[in-house]
């Protein structure tokens, strides 16, 4: 809560004065011994008290029904302790257990196509399926469909905001922070009344690419935010993974990048995991992909559907059958919400 006082240079402190309570009580001319702290820092730190209400908010901490971890606790996540700037605590709204130290990280963007939001539903449920957690921000887009498909699988999941928690955003995912809670944490690095602004969410996702072993970027534009995270994963030196999208989707262009740059590109979940057995004495037995119970016209259109939005006129040419038998089996499969109708006659797979 020290104005200009950031974890690289709180570490920095850690090292010559030893403790907190050291550092806030430390001299002007021992301060000013210290390479690197400016005057403004300094200043912040000398009068930290009359800028700092630690009370009221040790009072909102309990109140909310938080709890505070730092760096010294057991549950503070092992893998988020070694990268280079680690947050000086973190706010825990929820449960941390031991099993979140094996975790993946879900990323993408918050403007989203149906392909990407099923994707990252579908993979984020075999991830927590597997027994490993999935860790994103609770954004719009490919981030709420990574924790309802960890939900989806009675997995763990834990959101990382770019805010306090007082101010849980976007304020419409609010229920899904709740559900959250439940079977994971949400987690922050910034004091309870802290709004969100530009420089609270690319901080956040330095957590969201250090928590676990590897971060998937499941879509994203040139431009997006996700791609701040997958730099962060590279410089943490995780694992880098990506989902590849149709070339002529501005929302493909990032990951279809990192993939050229080095990412694993990933098909499956067993993608993934084939680089994280050796978490798991015995590899984990995966939902088939694949409705058990279709035949006939069913199964024939069912797998006439690609795994992008196909349009009718293309299930009719691959299935085989005429316009007739074709349109009723969708509907069936429908009815079965085996597979969604979209604008234009076009249909997608949910299972």
């Amino acid at each position: 809560m020290v104005p200009n006082l950031g974890p690289v240079r709180l570490r920095r402190l850690l090292g010559i004065f030893d403790s907190p309570e050291r550092i806030l009580s430390a001299k002007r001319h021992e301060l000013q011994a210290v390479d690197g702290l400016n005057q403004a820092l300094i200043n912040s730190l000398m009068l930290w008290e009359t800028v700092v209400d630690l009370q009221r908010e040790l009072d909102r901490i309990r109140e909310f029904g938080a709890i505070i971890l730092t760096l010294e606790d057991a549950d503070y996540p092992a893998l988020l302790r070694e990268i280079h700037d680690p947050p000086t605590v973190l706010y825990v709204w929820g449960k941390l257990e031991s099993r979140d130290q094996h975790a993946i990280g879900v990323v993408g963007s918050r403007r989203t196509s149906h392909y990407g939001l099923e994707c990252a539903k579908k993979i984020a449920y075999q991830i927590a399926y597997a027994g490993l957690s999935v860790v994103s921000g609770l954004a719009r887009g490919i981030d709420t469909a990574a924790h309802q498909g960890a939900l989806a699988a009675k997995g763990r999941t834990i959101a990382v905001l770019g805010t306090g928690l007082h101010h849980v955003y976007p304020t419409e995912n609010r229920a899904l922070a709740e559900k959250i809670v439940s079977a994971g944490a949400v987690v922050t690095e910034f004091p309870m009344e802290t709004l969100p602004d530009r420089q609270t969410f690319p901080m956040r996702n330095r957590i969201i690419s250090g928590w676990g072993s590897g971060l998937l970027v499941v879509e994203a534009g040139v431009n997006s935010g996700a791609l701040i995270s997958a730099s962060q994963a590279a410089e943490q030196g995780r694992n880098l993974y990506a989902i590849p999208g149709p070339i002529d989707r501005p929302s493909s262009h990032g990951t279809n990048r990192l993939i050229q740059q080095g990412a694993k590109l990933v098909m499956s979940v067993e993608d993934i995991l084939e680089d994280v057995q050796s978490l798991f004495p015995k590899p984990p037995e995966l939902l088939p992909s694949k409705p058990p119970d279709l035949d006939g016209d069913l199964l024939t259109v069912y797998e006439a559907i690609t795994s992008r939005e196909t349009p009718i006129d293309e299930i009719i040419q691959r299935s085989g059958l005429g316009a007739g038998a074709t349109t009723v089996a969708l509907f069936q499969l429908e009815m079965r919400h085996l597979v969604k109708q979209l604008p234009g006659k076009h249909f997608v797979k949910l299972l």
